[in-house]
């Protein structure tokens, strides 16, 4: 290939990346506030003493997408908006791929739920409804509770 060809892929390839990470952070208005950076947020978990709440998306994934827009700023789950710290992470993000695998995300949604200091609690894998995740959302705040 001729430098030119290379650079041109080079720069859509790049382009593409930027374009998928800017789409996995954009919510609708009334979702809760979503940290996209795993070591931060089990810092503000431990700083805030509330369990982690840790969703592996993509910007292709359909069920995702309809979680993001549907599920997340619903009115049955703001409620639990200031009783979680709320982690999105990217799967297509290459620094996402360690945390991915250390929870065994093999597909997505995929929900991981945390104590405050980062044991599993509990995890969802699929699409839900607004009410099925709230009622998720009860039980995994009474399962940190035990465990805290």
């Amino acid at each position: 290939m001729t430098p030119r060809i290379l650079t041109f892929f080079s720069s859509a390839i790049i382009a593409a990346t930027l374009t998928v990470a800017a789409q996995a952070k954009d919510f609708p208005k009334g979702s809760p506030e979503f940290l996209t950076d795993y070591p931060a947020a089990v810092a503000a978990a431990k700083k805030s003493g509330k369990p982690m709440l840790v969703v592996f998306s993509a910007s292709w994934c359909a069920p995702c997408q309809a979680n993001k827009k549907n599920v997340y700023p619903s009115d049955a789950v703001k409620p639990f908006h200031n009783k979680f710290v709320w982690v999105y992470l990217d799967t297509d993000v290459p620094a996402n791929a360690d945390v991915a695998g250390k929870f065994k995300v093999t597909g997505i949604p995929h929900i991981q739920f945390l104590t405050k200091s980062g044991a599993p609690l509990d995890k969802t894998i699929g699409a839900t409804t607004p009410e099925q995740f709230a009622k998720t959302l009860k039980g995994v705040l009474k399962k940190a509770t035990k465990k805290s």
